[in-house]
């Protein structure tokens, strides 16, 4: 097995500020990323920022600035969110950086020197917006009369002299990858559509433009600018050394172990990109998943409508942890989800103080009352104390499959199952009344219960990294012993605790 991860989300295009959707990409990239360097993965964690292309020139000059210190300013707030939310990336990349040029021009020029890229002129449909060309069957016509992509986004026509990448030689090629890799492309339903789409037919892609200059200049004709989509999806292999693909670092994470992409970005990732890669002699990445999107209590998130989501505005009202918690627990990953303040407010409530938090508080209360604030000393375990601690024990192998599948979901399910089992093993045990009637049964019950609030602080140290700390400090366990290797520890008897804090306060209005 490969001690390596790569895990990448795609790169944020900076024609506006950060949003949920962003929030939610990077969420579910950093857990994954958290939870494989506890199982012990070396891991390269990538996000950054996409900031070139017409949309972003247009957005810079309605801003009355130049296109540099536009995409100065907004990569910046990408920044800033990343670290209010305490994502763990490893490296933050730009594609204004000197480092993505060279790497931009370098894959062209594999490209062109393989065959792959030819000069010819463009004529067709294009979405500033997107950033993508379309055809004549994807459109439909506003009321206005304005021609329309099957995203929404409005098309205009262009006309222009453009090198074209020889897609549509790839079309079998693709299949044949498709059916060799059956989980490049998750969810299912997401393969099909792709696959589906390639069936369909492949034409070259148009992969310069002439008409704008804020771009990656192609290389020996710099009246052309790369194609804003070949210059993006260059990022992920720019991060880990390329061009010098003999390097150390590009040997070592690729190809990639995970893209993590919204639904509406997957044919670039799933089509154009393997493609690319492919025809530069490069291995593709080993899987694209493609999540939903969200709704605002039903409705869906427009600027327009004025619904759209603040992450930092949620944070500051929820809490950091809650958030994280609740956009993974809410709905199965792959779907779309609505957010519901309702909603938040009772996973909160019901999950997170209830269920989690007074179990911890009532346990470590106990322990700090009774016990003189150390770790009881356990007698022999009972059938009933080997049961909840082999549930604990089990989560390990739970979550590493659940996790490699990336139903987020379902480890807090199978999470919350052992905290349940633990709050009715409380109330069948009553240690309040065994204080009196056994204290050394009181002892093995807390002991019991302990260890078990450890097992689970570590494992839902990527979901709530800041409470897990906080229940891990109070318990003693030091920063070496956070890991899934050490689950399979003990608590020290005797051992000193902090006094007990609550990590899950109940939200009031």
């Amino acid at each position: 097995m490969s001690n390596t991860y790569y895990v990448t989300t795609p790169i944020y295009y900076v024609n506006d500020a950060p949003h949920i959707g962003h929030a939610y990409t990077t969420l579910a990239c950093d857990v994954l990323a958290r939870f494989k360097r506890m199982d012990g993965y070396d891991v390269k964690f990538l996000t950054g920022t996409d900031e070139h292309g017409q949309k972003v020139e247009k957005s810079a000059s309605a801003a009355c600035m130049e296109p540099q210190q536009f995409t100065d300013n907004v990569s910046q707030n990408f920044r800033d969110l990343a670290e209010f939310m305490n994502f763990t990336h490893d490296d933050f990349i730009r594609t204004t950086e000197p480092r993505h040029k060279a790497a931009c021009q370098a894959i062209w020029k594999r490209l062109f020197d393989a065959g792959d890229i030819y000069l010819g002129s463009y004529e067709g449909w294009y979405a500033v917006r997107d950033e993508a060309f379309y055809g004549e069957g994807e459109l439909t016509t506003g009321p206005d009369g304005k021609r329309i992509a099957s995203s929404g986004a409005e098309v205009e026509w262009i006309q222009e002299p453009s090198y074209f990448f020889r897609l549509s030689a790839w079309e079998d090629r693709l299949l044949q990858f498709y059916n060799d890799n059956p989980n490049f492309i998750l969810p299912r339903t997401r393969r099909n559509e792709v696959i589906s789409f390639v069936k369909g037919g492949l034409q070259d892609l148009s992969v310069s433009r002439t008409t704008f200059k804020w771009g990656v200049p192609v290389p020996s004709d710099d009246a052309h600018i790369v194609y804003v989509w070949l210059d993006a999806l260059t990022n992920y292999i720019t991060a880990i050394g390329f061009p010098e693909t003999e390097a150390d670092s590009f040997t070592q994470y690729w190809p990639a172990d995970l893209h993590m992409v919204g639904k509406d970005i997957l044919r670039f990732h799933a089509v154009y990109w393997p493609a690319f890669l492919m025809a530069a002699g490069l291995e593709p990445p080993k899987r694209i998943f493609a999540h939903g999107w969200w709704t605002n209590e039903g409705q869906k998130i427009s600027k327009s409508v004025g619904n759209v989501i603040d992450p930092i505005e949620l944070v500051n009202k929820y809490g950091l942890d809650q958030v994280r918690y609740f956009l993974l627990r809410e709905v199965p990953f792959g779907n779309d989800g609505d957010f519901s303040q309702q909603a938040m407010v009772n996973r909160m409530n019901g999950e997170l103080a209830n269920d989690y938090g007074n179990l911890a508080q009532r346990v470590l209360s106990m322990i700090a009352k009774d016990c003189d604030r150390q770790v009881p000393a356990p007698g022999k375990f009972t059938v009933d104390d080997e049961n909840l601690l082999a549930q604990a024990m089990a989560l390990e192998e739970a979550l590493r499959e659940r996790m490699d599948a990336l139903a987020f979901h379902e480890c807090l399910e199978v999470i919350w199952r052992v905290i349940r089992a633990a709050n009715a093993y409380v109330d069948a045990q009553a240690p309040w009344k065994l204080r009196k009637e056994d204290p050394k049964r009181m002892g093995t019950v807390l002991y019991v219960l302990a260890d078990t609030i450890r097992q689970l602080a570590i494992l839902t140290q990527p979901f709530m990294p800041d409470a897990s700390a906080k229940l891990l400090n109070q318990l003693g366990v030091g920063d070496k012993d956070r890991t899934i290797s050490s689950l399979s520890l003990r608590l020290i008897p005797h051992s000193a605790l902090l006094a007990p804090q609550g990590v899950f306060p109940r939200f009031q209005e």
